[in-house]
């Protein structure tokens, strides 16, 4: 039977409380919403918090999706099923509703939350490739005040961001652009499961010529560092299936996938290839 070690509970009435809990704590103490990741990771002696902050009372202050004529304020405690179910979002980053319709199930997709997802910084985690596709940024906020970092910069490794202690995720920004749009692929096992890989991708046209792009992989140990080469060959060119094919070439080249239980190197890297190739011409479908 997999039990957690001991653990003081408490809970958090505004993000100025959650934040001085924090501060008061340190690093022995862990924020939970939905809890879907954090709590195995506690069954299982990978996560030993000496306290857990329940953060779910501030909902409605961390809950809300706003689209305004210059992007989207995402507030850190948004459920998934919101992002699902958002018509402002699927009109403008249809990314989020294709991404979000594979994630795990619907008891986990009630309860578990964007900000939790982020946080989680787990590389097999959809959400963090949306996030990156779309230029996003996120905000933390601590009792020096508040700070924005993109999110290339908020996650510094594999399940480690650059929120400190006494800091919480409180929203995550998405810029607005013209003339564009997006699409995410996963292929898993099952329904609900991790991705044996994932592709996400958002691009942006002058008439048939790619103006800018970005692309993003999940599962497969990516680099995005390597993928300005990908973006560097997509402009300028209509997004037509060749070139849609080469780009995922050129983006299957910066990942090192490993064999496991889920599927073989090769096998991965195919997917890779192959994922990123369909969702840049969905996106660049979209945008006509």
């Amino acid at each position: 039977m997999q039990v957690p070690g001991p653990f003081e509970y408490e809970r958090a009435t505004s993000v100025e409380d959650a934040i001085g809990l924090l501060d008061r704590h340190g690093d022995q103490a862990r924020l939970v919403a939905g809890g879907h990741s954090l709590l195995p990771m506690m069954k299982l002696r990978l996560a030993n918090p000496e306290w857990l902050i329940d953060i779910n009372p501030l909902h409605d202050e961390l809950g809300r999706v706003t689209v305004d004529p210059t992007g989207a304020r995402i507030g850190a405690m948004v459920r998934h099923r919101q992002l699902l179910e958002s018509p402002e979002l699927a009109a403008l980053w249809p990314i989020f509703r294709d991404a979000e319709r594979v994630i795990a199930d619907p008891t986990v997709r009630n309860r578990g939350t964007i900000g939790g997802s982020l946080c989680q910084a787990d590389p097999a985690e959809d959400l963090t490739t949306v996030c990156r596709v779309l230029d996003a940024t996120c905000v933390l906020r601590g009792p020096a005040g508040e700070r924005v970092v993109g999110i290339e910069e908020f996650h510094v490794g594999p399940y480690e961001t650059a929120a400190a202690p006494n800091e919480m995720l409180t929203e995550i920004r998405i810029p607005f652009r013209d003339h564009g749009s997006n699409a995410y692929e996963k292929v898993e096992r099952r329904v609900g499961d991790w991705a044996i890989a994932a592709a996400g991708a958002a691009i942006w046209l002058d008439g048939p010529l790619v103006v800018d792009a970005r692309v993003g992989l999940t599962a497969v140990n990516a680099d995005p560092a390597g993928f300005g080469e990908v973006y560097e060959f997509l402009v300028g060119k209509p997004c037509t299936d060749e070139v849609a094919l080469y780009a995922g070439e050129l983006a299957s080249r910066h990942c090192e996938p490993v064999s496991d239980q889920r599927g073989s190197a090769d096998y991965k890297r195919h997917l890779a290839k192959e994922l990123t190739r369909r969702t840049l011409l969905t996106a660049a479908g979209r945008v006509h």
